[in-house]
């Protein structure tokens, strides 16, 4: 009874209406239960007083003041504060209280209590009022405060692009202008001549982080333009100009524009994002109506120019710019077609009465489609134009470059132009370095491969060669080598011939052998640049590879290629250049020998047993053979039965016995019993192994690989 009389002392110092008087206990009041057992003992529950006028989740807070009085061997009842408190919170008026005991877990009766809703809310005002008033403190100006947003106004006038009066006249323009969609304060700048498109392109970028969409140097997809309506994008001046990965590249001249955003979302998956771009009002204008108002597909742009030929000759030149020309419209969408499929080279060939387009697709060249030669003339013209070549040379071979954003990432083109009897031929070889710089790891080498080159490539002195075929990816695999070395404290040179995939951190030339620089005169150079690492396009002749060579015996690694047959030819090539074995010995880190075989399709590939034949080339026992796949064809793989490639390899390092075999000019049968020793691999056991893993087929590796041998 003693705590529950300090309970109601407390309540009428709260305003009880019984307060000042002891209040007397209830008497007991039983429930009413139907149909009561005699028998039974039920617990009697007494009556409970009026609740105070208080928030009751205060009463932690009272438990806790109690707590405190009582350690402070203080009564428990508290007496009256000497100033009002706002309604419900008296109990915080509350005696001084000693300081809040320690919490000890094997006394039940120190376990602390939570805060209440009300401590939690005053906190919280607390913080939020220390928040207004530091952002108050802040200085608004935005030269003392740079985090703080500077319109673009303020910005053109702080860096003296336009002056205080003319960012005036500008403003009351824009405050008497009715139209909303004219009020942008930088677009009326450039109207009124005070700045230029590429001015406000600038500061937009530095002011917001947005970067400025060039259309001349842009194709766009037409699958992704068309998904967004005309009407949508003229409306609000937005055309979605590539697709990389979930996010949609919007151009637009209000970048502002939070509606324009949300209204094209929705003809998007809702995973997608959204990212805007900024573009001058005028261009997106033009994208807008040469996209929407000008068929895109080829078979559409081959049927206007036919119909067209005799109503419009001029507009098929191939000379005239703009999309109203159907011919630039045609060589954008074979570019883009290509580039989707896959394809590292387009192929232009005229015949006597058609001109033939070939794509070479993992390897293999697959024929497009042909159309009339009268259209050749035209499209001619138009890739000599991009690709900065003489127009009025045809007798001449001529060679230049394309570079263009398609589908969301910077291409090159590396064009070849060459005579012949039907007309020029034209090659575009398809620079795409998303696809061209790929780690180690993913090259498709065996993993015992992959660990025997890092290996290798940490000698710090001494040439690494990499032999094979044009097309077999050799500069490939060097550049991903590079890749993986490339490091701040590592100075990279390259010589190339020509340069096809711009590295950062590494300094790359190319060959003029026109100006008197060949690979012999640009290492001279080169070795005068302090470099560790030396890149080496090709070994040609008797000069270069002994610059090459002693360049790794001062100290240096050299990378180079060089054409044979295996990793073993490499050896007696250089030999047969011109190189003394002795030179050779101990200069040589290891030979990559390699090829490119296409990879099953996973889509269609089709499981069975190796025949005998089969297991007689694997080197199987037929009685045991396995189960292989084989290609089929399907759509997914445009009904080839192959989809990618992967490389099939075989690493010759050179040991110090090597050495000794080599400068003793050793038989290649002696070499190869060495190395058999010490785990040497051969392409073919590579490539059986790829066949027995699924990657590949027996079909594709022999056609790949010399497998003459095991026939």
């Amino acid at each position: 009874m003693a705590d529950n009389k300090g309970v109601f002392g407390i309540k009428g110092i709260f305003g009880d209406k019984n307060a000042g008087s002891e209040q007397a206990p209830a008497q007991p009041q039983t429930t009413q239960q139907p149909a009561l057992d005699p028998t039974q003992v039920y617990p009697v529950k007494a009556e409970e007083p009026a609740a105070p006028s208080m928030d009751p989740q205060a009463l932690p807070e009272i438990k806790q003041m109690l707590q405190n009085a009582a350690a402070a061997q203080q009564p428990a009842s508290l007496a009256p504060a000497p100033l009002a408190p706002p309604p419900g919170l008296e109990f915080l008026n509350a005696p001084a209280a000693a300081p809040t005991p320690v919490y000890d877990p094997n006394d039940v009766n120190s376990i602390p209590l939570p805060k209440s809703q009300a401590t939690r809310e005053s906190e919280a005002a607390l913080k939020k009022a220390n928040a207004a008033a530091a952002a108050a403190a802040i200085d608004t100006d935005p030269k003392k405060n740079l985090t703080q947003p500077t319109r673009i106004g303020d910005k053109l006038v702080s860096e003296g692009i336009i002056s205080n009066d003319q960012l005036q006249i500008a403003m009351k323009i824009q405050r008497n202008n009715p139209d909303p969609q004219k009020t942008m304060l930088g677009q009326i700048l450039v109207e009124l001549g005070f700045i230029t498109e590429s001015t406000l392109a600038q500061v937009l970028a530095e002011s917001t982080g947005v970067e400025k969409f060039d259309p001349k140097t842009t194709v766009l997809d037409p699958n992704i333009v068309k998904q967004l309506p005309k009407n949508v994008a003229t409306r609000h001046k937005v055309i979605p100009v590539m697709q990389e990965d979930n996010t949609i590249f919007l151009a637009m001249a209000d970048i502002y524009n939070v509606l324009a955003m949300d209204q094209v979302q929705r003809y998007f998956p809702r995973n997608f994002k959204i990212v805007p771009l900024y573009c001058p009002e005028g261009e997106v204008m033009d994208l807008i109506d040469n996209y929407y108002d000008y068929e895109m597909s080829i078979d559409g742009i081959l049927r206007e120019i036919e119909t067209g030929m005799s109503s419009d000759e001029n507009k098929i030149t191939g000379e005239a710019e703009g999309y109203v020309n159907p011919t630039v419209r045609l060589v954008d969408a074979l570019l883009i077609d290509a580039i989707k499929r896959g394809a590292s080279d387009i192929h232009f060939e005229p015949e006597p009465a058609f001109v033939r387009v070939r794509y070479r697709i993992d390897g293999n060249l697959q024929q497009i489609r042909s159309f009339h030669k009268d259209y050749w003339s035209a499209i001619a013209v138009r890739m000599k134009i991009i690709s900065s070549m003489n127009i009025a040379e045809t007798r001449n071979p001529q060679d230049g470059r394309i570079t263009y954003n398609v589908l969301g990432r910077e291409v090159d083109f590396r064009v070849s132009s060459q005579p012949t009897i039907h007309g020029e031929n034209f090659v575009l070889r398809i620079l795409d370095k998303k696809k061209a710089l790929v780690p180690l790891e993913s090259l498709g080498m065996h993993p015992n491969n992959v660990a025997i080159l890092k290996k290798l490539i940490k000698r710090p002195e001494g040439i690494i060669i990499v032999t094979g075929p044009t097309g077999s990816g050799k500069t490939t695999t060097l550049y991903s080598i590079l890749n993986f070395i490339n490091a701040v404290d590592v100075n990279i040179m390259t010589l190339e011939d020509p340069v096809e995939y711009q590295l950062s951190m590494i300094r790359q030339s190319n060959i003029r052998a026109a100006s008197g620089m060949g690979f012999a005169e640009g290492l001279r150079a080169i070795m005068r640049q302090d470099p560790d690492v030396i890149f080496v396009g090709e070994i040609r002749d008797h000069e270069t590879a002994e610059m090459a060579l002693r360049a790794s015996m001062t100290g240096h690694q050299v990378y180079s290629t060089l054409h044979t047959n295996d990793a073993m030819g490499a050896i007696p090539r250089l030999i047969d250049i011109g190189i003394k074995p002795q030179l050779l010995a101990g200069a040589i880190i290891c030979v990559i020998a390699q090829r490119l075989a296409r990879k099953l399709c996973p889509e269609c590939a089709e499981s069975r047993v190796a025949t005998p034949e089969e297991c007689h080339i694997m080197s199987i026992d037929p009685t045991k053979a396995p189960m292989i796949k084989v290609h089929k064809g399907c759509e997914a793989c445009g009904y080839t039965g192959y989809k990618g490639r992967v490389s099939v390899t075989e690493i010759l390092p050179v040991d110090k016995e090597l050495d000794e075999l080599i400068a003793t000019s050793a038989t290649r049968h002696t070499m190869l019993e060495h190395l058999r020793k010490h785990g040497f691999k051969t392409m073919q056991e590579d490539g059986i192994g790829k066949v027995l893993d699924g990657i590949t087929d027996l079909e594709e590796l022999i056609s790949t690989i010399d497998m003459t041998e095991r026939l």
